[in-house]
C-alpha cells in the first residue's frame, strides 16, 4: 500500500508513465488513430442525440396531488421521459406520445380530477340515513354535472353547486332548485354566449323543478358568464349572433356577384338588417255579403200553403146535414113559403152562378189560398289564425364602395386610377338590388359609391414573415441540424483527418545525420532527376529544355515534396534534427 501510495504521489512517476504512454502511441500509431475516431464519433452521436431531443407538449394541466403522483407513478413504469414546465403547473412528455398515453390514461381512470359521479352511490352502507343517502346522491349528481362540462374543449376543470328543490304540501313553502358553477378555462380560450346558454340548459335539465333563470354560471376571474333573459327584453346571444349571420350572408352574396366583375380586393360592401324577433299570433274573423250577384248558399228553407175554396168539400156544421151532398134532395120536402123558398131559390141561384160564372168574382171569393216561405242562407264568414315567425327580415339597408379602376393615361403613358363611368355605377346598382333581394315595399335602401381606396397600414404593423412563430421554429429546428453538421465537419478537418493523413502516409526511412551539402546534394539530386527524365523524353528535348514550364514545375514540387518531409522529420524526432544542426554548426566552427 505504501509503495503504491509513493507511486501515485511522485510527479516523476507520474511523467515517466505518461511519457511511456505516449512513446507507446507514437510506436502504434492505430491507437491513437483507433482513439480519436472514438471520440468523434461520441462528440457526433452526442449533438445528433441533442438536435434530435423530443419536443414536450403538455400532457395534462392543473392537476391535483393525488392525480399528479399516480400519474408520474404510472409514467415511471412505462420508462416514460417527463419534465415540469416552469411554473409547475403543466406535465410536459414528448409530442408523440401525448395522445397515445392520454387514451392509456384514461383506460386507467386517471386523472380523476376529484369529482365523484353517481358511482358514489354503488358503495353505500347498509341503514344509511335518508340525509346521508340524499346527500350522496347530490354529490353524484353534482360529480356528472362537472364531468360533462370538462368534456367541453374549453373548458379545463368545473365545480357545480346544486341547492334541490324541497317540497311541501304547501305551495306557498315550495322552494325551486338553484345550481351555481364555478369553470376552469384553458389559458387564452373563452366561451361563447352560445356555449354559456348550453351550460345553464344542460344543467337545468338536468335537475328537476331548476328554472334556466336560476342557474349562475361564472368563471375562474370572477367573471358572470351567465346573464338573465336579456334584461327582460328577451335578447340573447344567439339572436345577435343570428343577425350578424343574416348580415354576413348578405355581403357575401353581394361581394360574390361583384368579385369577377371588380376584383376582390375593389369592392368593401356592408348590410344591416333589422329582424323583428317578436313572437306574435292573430286570428281574425270576416264576413262579407250574400247579396246578389253574390251567390250564397241555403241554410234551410220553410214553405206553409193554405188552399181552401168552393165545390165538393164539406163546410157548415159538423153533422149529417152538413155531410150531406149537394144537389136535389131525393126526397123533396115541400118547401113552405116565405123565407124558406126565398133562400131555397137563393141557393139555387148561387149556385148557377158558381156554375156559370167561371173566373168570376164570387169564384174568387169563395176560392182562397195562403202561402207562407222562408229561406235562411248561410252567412260568408272567413276565421284566420296567422302566427308570425321570429327573425323576421323588415328592413335591410346596404352600403358598397368601389375602387377606382387601373387605366392607362393618354396624358402620361402610365396607369393611372381612373373613376367608372355612370353606365357601370348604374349596372353594379342593379346587380346589389338583385343580390340581396331588394324590396321597396319593405324599405330597403341601397347606396354604391365609387372612389378611391386608401393603402391600407395594417399590414404595416404585421410581423414580418421572418417573424412568424412557425417561421421561427423551423429556423431554430434547420439551425440545430446546421450546427451539428458544421461541428462534425470541424472535427473532421481539424482532429480526424490531420490524425488520418499522419498515421496513414508511409513512414520515412531512418537516414542518417546528413552532411553539411546536404541542401546541396537535394539540389543534385534534383538536377539529375532532371536529366534522367530529359534523357527518357527523347524526342521531347526542346519541350523540357533548361527553362521549359514542365521543368521548372517538376522542381518546384521536388522541393515542396523534401521540404514537407523535412518539417514531418522534425516534428516526429526533434532530437534527430537538433543533432543535424548541431553537426552543422561544429563542422561550420572547424
Amino acid at each position: 500500500m505504501s509503495s503504491g501510495a509513493s507511486a501515485t504521489g511522485n510527479p516523476r512517476a507520474q511523467s515517466f508513465s505518461l511519457s511511456q504512454l505516449t512513446q507507446q502511441l507514437r510506436g502504434s500509431p492505430l491507437i491513437a488513430l483507433l482513439i480519436v475516431g472514438a471520440a468523434v464519433i461520441a462528440v457526433a452521436v452526442a449533438l445528433l442525440l441533442w438536435a434530435r431531443s423530443p419536443d414536450y407538449r403538455v400532457l395534462y394541466s392543473n392537476l391535483s396531488e393525488a392525480d399528479g403522483g399516480s400519474i408520474i407513478g404510472e409514467l415511471d413504469s412505462r420508462n416514460v421521459p417527463y419534465r415540469f414546465s416552469q411554473g409547475g403547473q403543466a406535465l410536459l412528455v414528448p409530442a408523440e406520445q401525448v395522445h397515445t398515453l392520454r387514451l392509456q390514461l384514461a383506460a386507467q381512470g386517471l386523472p380523476e380530477g376529484g369529482n365523484v359521479g353517481l358511482e358514489l352511490m354503488e358503495n353505500q352502507a347498509f341503514g344509511i340515513s335518508q340525509f346521508a343517502e340524499q346527500v350522496n346522491y347530490q354529490r353524484g349528481l353534482e360529480g356528472e354535472l362537472a364531468r360533462s362540462m370538462e368534456s367541453l374543449g374549453p373548458v379545463a376543470g368545473a365545480r357545480v353547486h346544486l341547492a334541490l328543490a324541497k317540497d311541501s304540501v304547501f305551495v306557498r313553502r315550495r322552494e325551486p332548485a338553484k345550481a351555481s358553477v364555478v369553470l376552469t378555462l384553458h389559458p387564452g380560450r373563452t366561451l361563447g354566449e352560445g356555449q354559456v346558454n348550453a351550460i345553464v340548459h344542460m344543467v337545468s335539465s338536468s335537475v328537476p323543478d331548476l328554472p334556466a333563470e336560476a342557474v349562475t354560471v361564472v368563471d375562474q376571474g370572477g367573471r358572470l358568464l351567465s346573464t338573465p333573459d336579456g334584461g327582460g327584453m328577451g335578447l340573447d346571444g344567439t339572436q345577435l349572433d343570428y343577425v350578424a349571420e343574416v348580415e354576413r350572408a348578405y355581403r357575401r352574396r353581394i361581394e360574390t356577384i361583384l368579385a369577377p366583375i371588380l376584383g376582390r380586393r375593389n369592392i368593401e360592401a356592408q348590410v344591416t338588417a333589422e329582424l323583428d324577433f317578436s313572437q306574435r299570433e292573430e286570428t281574425s274573423e270576416s264576413y262579407g255579403p250574400n247579396q246578389p250577384p253574390n251567390e250564397a248558399a241555403v241554410r234551410s228553407r220553410q214553405t206553409s200553403l193554405d188552399l181552401n175554396g168552393a165545390g165538393d168539400l164539406a163546410s157548415g156544421i159538423p153533422g149529417a146535414l152538413s155531410n150531406t151532398p149537394p144537389g136535389t134532395a131525393p126526397s123533396p120536402i115541400d118547401a113552405g113559403t116565405g123565407d124558406a123558398a126565398q133562400g131555397q131559390d137563393a141557393q139555387g141561384q148561387n149556385t148557377q152562378t158558381q156554375d156559370t160564372a167561371g173566373d168570376g168574382a164570387a169564384t174568387n171569393a169563395d176560392r182562397r189560398m195562403s202561402r207562407d216561405d222562408v229561406i235562411n242562407y248561410e252567412v260568408d264568414r272567413q276565421v284566420s289564425h296567422v302566427q308570425h315567425r321570429r327573425g323576421r327580415v323588415e328592413r335591410l339597408s346596404a352600403a358598397v364602395v368601389v375602387n377606382y379602376r387601373e387605366a392607362l393615361d393618354e396624358a402620361t403613358g402610365e396607369l393611372a386610377p381612373t373613376p367608372l363611368d355612370d353606365e357601370e355605377m348604374a349596372q353594379i346598382e342593379r346587380l346589389v338590388r338583385q343580390a340581396m333581394g331588394f324590396s321597396e315595399a319593405r324599405g330597403d335602401q341601397v347606396a354604391v359609391v365609387n372612389s378611391p381606396f386608401a393603402k391600407d397600414d395594417a399590414t404595416a404593423n404585421e410581423p414580418d414573415w421572418w417573424q412568424r412563430p412557425d417561421v421561427q421554429q423551423l429556423a431554430f429546428t434547420l439551425g440545430r441540424y446546421l450546427l451539428v453538421g458544421i461541428a462534425l465537419l470541424l472535427l473532421y478537418l481539424l482532429i480526424l483527418r490531420p490524425f488520418i493523413r499522419r498515421y496513414t502516409e508511409r513512414p520515412l526511412p531512418a537516414a542518417a545525420p546528413p552532411a553539411p551539402g546536404f541542401q546541396a546534394r537535394v539540389g543534385d539530386d534534383d538536377d539529375e532527376r532532371d536529366d534522367v527524365d530529359g534523357e527518357a523524353g527523347g524526342d521531347g528535348e526542346a519541350e523540357d529544355g533548361e527553362g521549359s514550364p514542365r521543368r521548372r514545375k517538376r522542381r518546384a514540387t521536388a522541393y515542396e515534396q523534401n521540404l514537407n518531409d523535412l518539417r514531418e522529420m522534425a516534428q516526429e524526432d526533434p532530437r534527430m534534427v537538433a543533432m543535424i544542426v548541431r553537426g552543422w554548426m561544429s563542422k561550420h566552427d572547424e
